[in-house]
């Protein structure tokens, strides 16, 4: 299986490296970049490399001239795979085909926390593309020494050193020669390809990982088979915190395929030696088993004023303000906006299998960070962390903080009930929608003073949020280890700091208002289990944000492009605006009865991606119907290393968020979630699909990257928003926004 590491162990890196010939072994021959160089002026180094700055942790060259790239970054199907093969193989001047890529694996690769945040390009391709760069100037410099050239007259390409005269040396050539492995520190500074040289970034290299996905290969952790795999499901209780009082597992024991029974406290586990066998005895062992009363849940009718009333920590995020100077207001306009608890709604429940074989567990995952998993798995099981590793394999929909971690608990304690066979655990369609930690609801109250012109001088902000993040790294984290008889407690809710953000993610706007307040109010309190999920509270301040400049736009009689672009002095910023509007045919639009078009724009996280997005809706008034007809965007995000790749994450961030926008939200009462199928969490399907869906990607040869992935969730419901307000005559400000409250605005 291509897609994942199948051994149950390894040896660690530098050992594996030395004994396979790679290149790692003749780095001592590179004296003035030995790992305790000191690096002129302290600089930083580029990227993830900061952190893990020796060359030999990103790539190795083995003796037949194949090239491995290791990275701590996961593909979540935002094509990092494909992307990170193309830097390395542009800048050590090889083929695509011969870079072999080994991502996130706690034996094997760098530690680079988790995918998140859209990072992956920023911390770990910056950190290859220059390991890359130093590599083969490495391989050049071997090279010359041999050929008895100067390095000035040697260039790298097609996996070798090629001199004027004609004379080649493969890499695999320049990998042998030394015994001795001597890890070699990256430098700051990297002799970098020229972007008008490329041949392979920038180009649409198609994806490494689409192949087995639309074939029905082996793509995904829920596709893992390994030889004596044995299967596992959990039971869990119907309300939060519930303790198991009482189990009779007598005869569940006795089932056919049945090969334990686990409990441990209030986690309760069955093994059999087939899926489904595991499956009816977890029916069966959930029925014979009596739990107390779990805690009360929030009402959901009052779910907003909990979160402007409990108490929370008021935090200033910006305030630009002189009292002295403000202008005259002659209008204020002002809006609250409520987003819902909404959920990952991965399409294929999470899964993961363990294996403990000789004191040692290893367990294949699709956590979003494998390093931090290990540490919290590692205290949950109180075993060394040298004794666990977590590998990386897809997980059939993620995007954020799902119940990835929480299988993993599960399988880790059921293998290490039934030591020497692999577990594979996978949840049940319930079991997800009901325990995945959701995207927070939030609230929003945006003012703003316009003066007699129209013109915006004071901008005041508030937003109210749990936390966007109780991720791995402290056992208490994973459910299943607050249920054992020795139970581990979560860690307190934890803001995230600026300019990254969580719940103001994004609240800050990009727009140069004179007179500007932003404050964060942060709730410890949380009603339904929440984390991160696909840009944290970006998609509700930018929805905000971008729906209320809209409003203002409308007070103010000025198109919403225009006001745009009046407020902003960035030149990417105002490129993408442009670009999208001229993609829609803003200037010339003319709305057909029942339609309406929107505009948004945001930066991710005010330093990522540059993103801007026109759209068209049609509302039907007999059903309250809205439907989006068509969506031109335009997205920068620096270099541009797979333009086809970039087009996938923004299609999909749009239809993603066009989901949460028109249908999702989590529906609970007083004692429980009731949102357990996709019935009573619907999802948009197939028919809901825009007509088209036009994305421009901006090239910036030579520009660093910007993260992509998360940047159209945000603006693409302010889109939506605001061309059904203007499809309607009325605005929306609780999402999602669905045909019965379009129904009930419009009075039909």
């Amino acid at each position: 299986m291509s897609a994942l590491e199948l051994r149950p162990s390894s040896p660690a890196r530098r050992t594996f490296l030395a004994a396979s010939g790679s290149l790692v072994v003749w780095f001592s021959l590179a004296p003035a970049m030995r790992a305790d160089a000191q690096q002129p002026g302290g600089a930083k180094l580029p990227g993830s490399l900061e952190k893990t700055p020796t060359l030999d942790a990103w790539i190795r060259v083995d003796v037949d001239g194949s090239v491995t790239v290791l990275t701590g970054k996961a593909e979540l199907g935002q094509g990092i795979k494909t992307a990170l093969v193309q830097i390395a193989a542009e800048q050590l001047g090889v083929e695509p085909t011969r870079v072999h890529l080994v991502t996130a694996d706690t034996s094997r690769t760098p530690d680079e926390a988790f995918t998140a945040g859209s990072r992956s390009l920023t911390d770990s391709g910056t950190a290859i593309m220059h390991a890359s760069a130093q590599v083969r100037e490495i391989l050049i410099a071997r090279a010359a020494d041999r050929l008895s050239l100067p390095a000035e007259k040697l260039q790298a390409r097609d996996g070798a050193i090629v001199a004027e005269d004609g004379r080649t040396l493969g890499f695999g050539e320049l990998a042998t020669g030394a015994t001795t492995a001597i890890a070699t520190r990256a430098n700051a500074e990297s002799k970098l390809k020229d972007p008008r040289s490329y041949a392979v970034m920038g180009k649409p290299v198609p994806r490494v990982d689409i192949p087995a996905k639309v074939t029905g290969g082996i793509a995904y952790v829920q596709d893992l088979r390994l030889p004596g795999m044995v299967h596992g499901r959990v039971v869990r209780p119907s309300t939060y915190g519930a303790r198991l009082a009482d189990v009779k597992s007598d005869a569940v024991e006795k089932m056919p395929g049945v090969l334990k029974v686990v409990r441990d406290g209030s986690f309760l586990g069955v093994i059999a030696e087939r899926e489904y066998q595991a499956i009816v005895a977890m029916r069966a062992l959930a029925e014979a088993a009596k739990w107390d009363a779990g805690a009360a849940l929030t009402e959901p009718s009052s779910l907003y004023d909990f979160l402007e009333k409990t108490p929370s920590n008021a935090m200033v995020d910006l305030d630009r303000r002189s009292p002295g100077s403000m202008p005259a207001v002659a209008k204020t306009v002002e809006a609250t906006y409520r987003r819902p608890y909404q959920m990952h709604g991965s399409i294929g429940p999470s899964c993961a299998v363990a294996w403990l074989k000789d004191g040692s567990l290893t367990v294949w995952t699709h956590s979003q960070g494998v390093f931090p998993l290990r540490r919290a798995l590692a205290e949950m099981l109180r075993l060394p962390e040298d004794r666990l590793r977590c590998v990386h394999g897809e997980g059939s929909g993620c995007y954020g903080h799902n119940a990835a971690d929480d299988v993993a608990a599960d399988a880790a304690l059921l293998a290490r009930a039934l030591p020497d066979r692999p577990v594979r655990v996978q949840w049940m369609r319930e079991q997800e929608h009901a325990w995945e930690p959701y995207g927070p609801a939030m609230l929003t109250r945006a003012r703003a003073g316009l003066d007699a012109t129209g013109a915006i001088v004071d901008w005041q902000y508030d937003v109210w949020s749990n936390t966007h993040s109780t991720r791995p790294g402290k056992a208490g984290s994973l459910l299943a280890a607050q249920y054992l008889a020795t139970p581990f407690v979560p860690s307190p809710p934890q803001t995230i700091p600026l300019p990254e953000g969580g719940g103001d993610r994004n609240a800050i706007p990009l727009y140069s208002f004179a007179n500007a307040r932003v404050v964060h109010h942060f709730i410890p309190a949380m009603p339904l289990r929440v984390s991160a999920l696909r840009g944290l509270g970006a998609y509700m301040n930018v929805f905000s944000i971008e729906s209320f400049v809209d409003e203002l736009a409308a007070s103010a009689g000025v198109d919403p492009v225009q006001i745009r672009l009046r407020y902003l002095e960035d030149p990417r910023a105002r490129d993408v605006i442009n670009a999208a509007a001229a993609r829609f045919g803003w200037a010339d639009y003319r709305k057909p009865r029942s339609h309406g078009r929107g505009f948004a724009f945001a930066r991710y996280k005010n330093l990522a991606a540059y993103f801007a997005i026109a759209a068209e809706v049609e509302v039907e008034r007999e059903t309250g119907r809205a439907r989006v007809i068509r969506v031109a965007s335009a997205v920068d995000s620096g270099q541009v290393v797979n333009p086809d790749g970039i087009r996938n994450q923004i299609e999909g961030g749009i239809v993603q968020s066009m989901s949460w926008t028109l249908y999702e939200a989590v529906a609970f009462d007083a004692q429980r979630i009731l949102s357990k199928d996709w019935s009573s969490y619907p999802i948009a399907r197939f028919p809901e699909m825009p007509d088209s869906v036009d994305v421009e990607v901006i090239d910036r040869p030579g520009a660093p990257f910007l993260g992509t992935g998360e940047a159209a969730q945000g603006p693409t419901a302010a889109a939506i928003a605001n061309a059904i307000a203007d499809a309607t005559g009325v605005r929306l400000r609780e999402l999602p926004l669905t045909r019965q409250r379009i129904k009930a605005a419009i009075g039909v």
